[in-house]
């Protein structure tokens, strides 16, 4: 009970084991802990985080009917796993009540009922603060394409935060909430968890309905979690996972699999790495020290590491942006396109209007090349020498400023969707996992990806790599629970 009676308001810890231990000690409240996090906001200032907050006296009538609901119940009531954790929402995820724009103030709307997604994390018990800044249309790996302003990176505001969903990241980053949605097609949920030190779980496409979502690829789209450990990532996900029959992408999860971590660290896994040939650090010496040591982590850890070809990977990669599927990205938007097209972002009218060269046949000969790719991808999953359960490859390359950013927008997204354009088109799911810092001071994350439902295989994988990097929660000095330096 301690730890928990000395949590601070200013710097205590928002991860969900901190919080719920409070909560059912007695020693922390779902009111006092939403006072902390507005207070925590009002000191950042304008930060560009947010798009719309809660107003402040909602979200603590939200706290303070979970606090009669525990009182009434004599701790934290049943049915409610994420009991008084609050959390934010990428502002392309509807809430009832609440503007979602999706970057672009002219594209507004207001549902009348949230995104199932966010439904069912509300009915658990957590409590919304606020929608997160992203990139617009959620068109972007860099967290810069918005009318918004740039959320700028947790630890070095210079830096980009990653994209698109930038907002999410910083805040989960800056302890403002304790884990908030984002959306990952191509990369939008793992690029900023890796450039904001946090973990960012894309699942298994169609375990989380994306009705109520605005749309970018929409066959591809994924509701992704960004969290502080692998462990709060996962809770969530569980929450959130069910069949959608208004999502004609909902799919169940199989029998036999399932999202709980197995108990202890998951012994005898096969972990593949791109050749070395195949890596890319655009320049970038500590990212690739940095890498090299997650393989050594990973070997050390009792996993058996080895090389696949990445070329198939890639390949898949690169016919996400350089192939018919941004004709995707226009239909989702097209009318609007249409009516409206000075109010979308320079860069993301450009990539979307890009798509009208494509013809049909283009659209069959990408499906039939990337149908071959699968079956190349297979092979390396399989593999003759022994196969892979998972695919360890940088969260990126590297990372760069919101300066460098500006003036050479669309090359320099494109080196940071090295590692992650394939994973949707190839059916896969994915975790990113704080890996450690380069010498600037900057995270570099690690990606782990399994095939479909196998997120609790991640998950435990990724808690362990966690733990034994040692490193702080986010851009704050908290110790992660139960790691090296806790």
């Amino acid at each position: 009970m301690a730890a928990a009676a000395g949590w601070s308001s200013e710097t205590g810890s928002l991860d969900f084991g901190a919080l719920q231990s409070g909560y059912r000690e007695g020693a922390l409240s779902p009111p006092r802990v939403v006072e902390a996090v507005y207070e925590r906001i009002a000191r950042r200032g304008e930060d560009n985080v947010w798009i719309h907050l809660i107003p402040r006296e909602a979200a603590l009538e939200r706290a303070r009917a979970l606090e009669a609901a525990r009182a009434a119940a004599g701790g934290p009531p049943d049915g409610m796993p994420l009991f008084g954790l609050p959390f934010a929402l990428k502002d392309n995820i509807d809430a009832a009540g609440a503007p979602t724009t999706a970057g672009c103030p002219e594209y507004a709307y207001t549902p009348e009922k949230s995104a199932p997604a966010a439904a069912r994390l509300i009915e658990a018990g957590a409590i919304l603060i606020g929608k997160t800044n992203l990139d617009q249309f959620a068109t972007g790996l860099v967290g810069v394409r918005t009318p918004y302003g740039v959320p700028g990176n947790a630890l070095d505001p210079r830096y980009i935060p990653g994209g698109s969903s930038s907002g999410s990241a910083v805040a989960v980053a800056a302890g403002l909430v304790s884990f908030a949605l984002g959306t990952d097609t191509a990369g939008s949920g793992r690029v900023p968890a890796g450039f904001n030190n946090i973990v960012g779980l894309k699942p298994t496409r169609g375990l989380v309905s994306i009705s109520g979502v605005v749309p970018a690829c929409r066959s591809l789209d994924c509701v992704s979690v960004l969290a502080l450990t692998c462990a709060d990532a996962l809770a969530a996900l569980r929450v959130m996972a069910a069949e959608d029959a208004a999502d004609i992408y909902s799919r169940p999860a199989p029998e036999g699999s399932s999202l709980e971590m197995p108990a202890g660290t998951p012994s005898g896994i096969r972990v593949g790495a791109p050749r070395g040939d195949q890596l890319a650090f655009f320049g970038n010496a500590d990212a690739e020290r940095l890498f090299a040591g997650a393989l050594e982590r990973l070997a050390g850890m009792g996993a058996a590491v080895s090389e696949i070809d990445f070329g198939p990977f890639r390949e898949a990669a690169d016919l996400l942006y350089g192939g018919p599927w941004m004709a995707e990205r226009l239909w989702a938007i097209r009318e609007f396109l249409e009516t409206r097209p000075e109010a979308v972002h320079p860069v993301t009218r450009e990539l979307i209007e890009g798509a009208k060269r494509y013809s049909a046949v283009d659209a069959f000969d990408a499906m039939y090349r990337l149908e071959a790719l699968r079956r190349e991808a297979r092979r390396e999953w399989e593999g003759e020498g022994g196969g892979m359960d998972v695919l360890a490859v940088p969260t990126t390359g590297t990372i760069y400023t919101i300066e460098e950013v500006q003036e050479n927008q669309l090359s320099l997204n494109t080196n940071l969707s090295y590692y992650t354009n394939f994973v949707n088109l190839l059916d896969l799911s994915a975790l990113a996992v704080p890996n450690g810092f380069q010498g600037n001071g900057l995270p570099a994350g690690v990606t782990l990806i399994a095939p479909a439902f196998r997120d609790g295989l991640l998950c435990a994988l990724g808690a362990e790599f966690h733990r034994r990097a040692d490193v702080p929660l986010g851009a704050t000095q908290n110790a992660l629970p139960g790691g090296v330096g806790a």
